[in-house]
């Protein structure tokens, strides 16, 4: 997906010129802001395939932005990777909770960008490997049109959120170990990741409502959807 569109939302010129560099010579196209104000416009009017998003943004930081991308219906499916700095942990695990997809840490290297978007990019909407519906007492999952419903209500589900699903209820009865998930969700073992799991899993327990013990821990090594 070379020719995807790519928002690029960053208060640092420097940092901000780099991506723009490297992005348009990967082959995306690319659009840029440096504040969350012209972010959430520039997200309305340019219409990216993924955002960039840093979390240290003057005036609306980066968590209150990507709080209202996935808010609004014109941008709650774009997926959304945050720029965070090594020390702010907490602030990316709340921003894995708000809805976006993935994470890099500041300094990063373009090579590694580059993978993370690609990867995110692969689990967005259309590109998953399963078809049809499943369905089961009051759980409704269209795996084609990526919807799920909940006794009757539409939920909403980020790409990733869909694909760890998706994954779960494909193996179904059976141990999936985090490892696992790693490589058929995130399709990554960059340092980490184990955590990113474990806060993917408990966003969508907290979306599956009643249905949110059909995703058991299996202490010590990964997840089951109950059979």
């Amino acid at each position: 997906m070379s020719d995807a569109k790519i928002l690029i939302i960053e208060d640092n010129e420097d940092t901000r010129e780099l991506l723009k560099y490297n992005l348009a010579a990967a082959g995306y196209e690319v659009a840029d802001a440096a504040d969350g104000h012209d972010g959430l416009e520039a997200a309305r009017s340019f219409a990216p395939d993924l955002i960039l998003l840093d979390l240290m943004l003057p005036g609306m930081d980066g968590l209150e932005v990507c709080r209202r991308l996935k808010q609004a219906p014109e941008t709650a499916k774009v997926p959304v990777i945050m720029l965070t700095a090594r020390g702010e942990e907490v602030d990316r695990i709340v921003g894995l909770e708000l809805g976006a997809d993935d994470y890099v840490v500041k300094p990063f290297s373009p090579r590694e960008l580059t993978l993370r978007i690609k990867a995110v990019l692969r689990r967005s909407p259309g590109e998953d490997d399963s078809s049809g519906v499943w369905e089961e007492e009051g759980l409704r999952v269209d795996f084609d049109a990526h919807t799920i419903e909940v006794n009757g209500e539409r939920v909403q589900l980020t790409a990733t959120e869909f694909k760890l699903l998706s994954e779960l209820i494909r193996g179904r009865g059976k141990v999936q170990t985090r490892d696992h998930l790693l490589d058929m969700v995130w399709d990554t073992h960059f340092e980490g990741y184990s955590r990113t799991v474990d806060t993917h899993v408990r966003r969508l327990r907290q979306k599956l409502g009643p249905f949110a013990d059909w995703v058991e821990t299996v202490r010590g090594v990964g997840y089951r959807f109950r059979s």
